[in-house]
């Protein structure tokens, strides 16, 4: 989301949760959502996958599966490929799908299990098709993140909020080729904190060290 104050000093900025997980989309705090698709468990881990990875490319490859994340699957966001200015996983083996989806010019719609991630306290997940047409099947998490631990503060859809605004209402400003994923040109409001700030907030996450 854009609306934090520009002038946050970075302890503060530690501190938020946000939403999204993208060039343009920072983060919020708020009460836990009990959304369709699962519940604001700490415990767990793994994913929630059915079919095999190997077959086809883009959507179609992960047509059948679902991914479910719990808490302890949330780990240093630099364990991810960072891609553009965010980092991206794909548990489910869609990762060069998932890259060639965001560097395309003209758009196109990320595969099952894409988790996309700008900052440390924030992520959106690809789920399964249909599970919410509403979002275009993106789950959206606030996370607090505490040494080496991650705890889901709100997952869910378009009710995922902090102070500010909800996660979708920042996503849906995105042109329809860009699957609600921000970025500088894909029409979303710009970030009210400079790449140099999400860079040292990237740097700084606790579950690297």
């Amino acid at each position: 989301m854009r609306y934090l104050p520009a002038l946050l000093t970075l302890p503060l900025l530690l501190s938020l949760p946000a939403c999204g997980g993208d060039d343009d989309d920072g983060g919020g705090s708020g009460s836990q959502a009990d959304a369709a698709g699962g519940s604001a468990d700490a415990g767990g881990s793994g994913s929630d996958a059915s079919a095999g990875s190997d077959a086809g490319t883009g959507a179609d490859a992960s047509a059948g599966e679902d991914l479910e994340l719990q808490a302890s699957d949330f780990t240093c966001i630099k364990d991810g490929t960072k891609v553009h200015q965010f980092y991206m996983i794909n548990p489910l083996g869609h990762l060069d799908d998932a890259i060639a989806v965001a560097d395309s010019k003209t758009g196109g719609a990320y595969p099952v299990g894409t988790v996309i991630q700008l900052l440390p306290q924030e992520a959106m997940v690809k789920r399964a098709a249909g599970w919410n047409p509403d979002t275009s099947d993106w789950e959206f998490f606030l996370l607090s993140v505490t040494g080496t631990e991650t705890t889901i503060e709100q997952r869910g859809g378009r009710e995922v909020a902090n102070a500010f605004d909800t996660c979708f209402n920042c996503h849906s400003q995105a042109e329809p080729q860009w699957d609600l994923v921000c970025e500088k040109d894909h029409g979303c409001d710009p970030l009210p904190i400079g790449d140099d700030i999400i860079l040292q907030l990237q740097n700084a996450d606790t579950r690297c060290l």
